[in-house]
């Protein structure tokens, strides 16, 4: 069994998600970091969950709509499914991180790489590229596989990705 082809709709509604899940995380980490008074490691790690919470919000209830998890014979009821997938999604988007990290940390420490400019690009540049491909991967492929939308109406796409509007 191929994959579905990877569609406009698909690629704007991943980013649309992501973009408000990036939006959230940065304002969680400094609200937690300056006016709560947290240490930098747990401030990061709530702000990364928030953002977890809102990105998979926006794929499942939009992005990836018909991929809803539902019962069935030899499937899980809809809420242990739900969960499922949310903690299948936290999975993925840690593995994203862990790709962005693994990038700032080999040119900063490995290359010696040190500069300002040389950590930007290693780790908002390239580790940024390279664990939103994992991130995109992972949920298409991951977690939400299981696509039946209708294409022949004007809601989805042909591949059962629904787009923002329905």
């Amino acid at each position: 069994m191929t994959a579905a082809p990877v569609t406009r709709r698909e690629l704007a509604g991943f980013a649309a998600a992501g973009l408000a899940a990036y939006l959230v995380d940065l304002a969680a980490f400094t609200a937690l970091l300056g006016p709560a008074g947290l240490s930098p490691l747990p401030a990061k790690a709530l702000a990364f969950l928030a953002a977890c919470a809102v990105a998979y919000a926006g794929n499942a209830l939009g992005t990836y709509r018909g991929a809803a998890p539902g019962s069935g014979p030899g499937r899980p009821p809809a809420a242990a499914g739900r969960l499922r997938q949310a903690l299948l999604f936290t999975a993925v988007n840690a593995a994203g991180a862990a790709v962005q990290l693994s990038c700032l940390a080999v040119s900063h420490y490995g290359l010696g790489l040190t500069s300002h400019r040389a950590d930007l690009v290693a780790g908002a540049g390239v580790g940024m590229l390279l664990g939103t491909a994992v991130r995109f991967w992972g949920t298409r492929t991951l977690v939400f596989r299981d696509r039946r939308g209708r294409g022949d109406d004007a809601t989805g796409d042909g591949n059962g990705v629904m787009g923002w509007t329905g």
